[in-house]
């Protein structure tokens, strides 16, 4: 049985599934945010160590202005009101992205919760957020001009310490990695649903963990 330590979600449809409901894309943000709550619990009682969220990507910036402030009001709104909750399941939030980007409101609300998380042990909680894996590897690459291996180049990533995800889920139904953890991601078991990221459910993702559980896996050999 293959043992899973990280798992990593590429949220897709949010905006979708808010206009099919005919509430607005910003509406499925919302419902969004707790299908996240529920998937990190149900990661949390399944024992998963590290589950990896892709929030925002360097190329979302190029959305409409409302809905990129709407979704950083968003993050920036559950983790004000959300961070007792958040160390009370011993979650240790982390985020992968460069940060330098944002506002300085949630920029300074996500290093008070990182702080506040940093010794939590129960679940490590990335949230990939103003993420760029073609930026990720090219920085890491920069840092180690001079003969850089494998082993250094993986040291400036913004996974560092952390195990490679061995489980991709991308609901949506498109089957691409949009620029996500293109290095990490190398050797991961990838689960592509037609289902909207709302849909989704603990159901989905224990039937993904079971086939996980029975599949081969090689890695380069027989």
């Amino acid at each position: 049985m293959n043992k899973l330590n990280h798992i990593a979600f590429i949220m897709d449809g949010n905006g979708r599934w808010g206009k099919r409901k005919k509430r607005g894309r910003n509406f499925g943000h919302l419902q969004g945010v707790e299908t996240v709550k529920k998937i990190v619990k149900s990661s949390i009682k399944l024992k998963i160590p590290v589950v990896t969220f892709y929030v925002f990507s360097s190329e979302n910036w190029r959305r409409p202005k409302k809905e990129i402030r709407f979704l950083f009001k968003l993050i920036h709104n559950y983790f004000s009101k959300e961070i007792k909750s958040v160390q009370s399941q011993g979650i240790k939030i982390n985020i992968l992205g460069d940060l330098n980007k944002l506002n300085k409101n949630l920029k300074d609300t996500l290093k008070k919760s990182i702080k506040l998380t940093k010794n939590n042990k129960q679940i490590i909680v990335n949230l990939a957020i103003n993420y760029g894996a073609r930026n990720e590897i090219l920085n890491a690459s920069k840092k180690n001009k001079f003969s850089p291996t494998i082993k250094k180049l993986e040291k400036n990533l913004y996974t560092k310490n952390l195990p490679d995800p061995d489980i991709l889920i991308r609901t949506g139904g498109h089957k691409r990695l949009s620029n996500f953890m293109l290095w990490q991601l190398a050797y991961s078991e990838i689960f592509f649903l037609k289902k909207l990221w709302p849909d989704f459910n603990s159901k989905d993702l224990g039937k993904i963990i079971t086939t996980f559980r029975k599949t081969k896996r090689n890695f380069g050999s027989i």
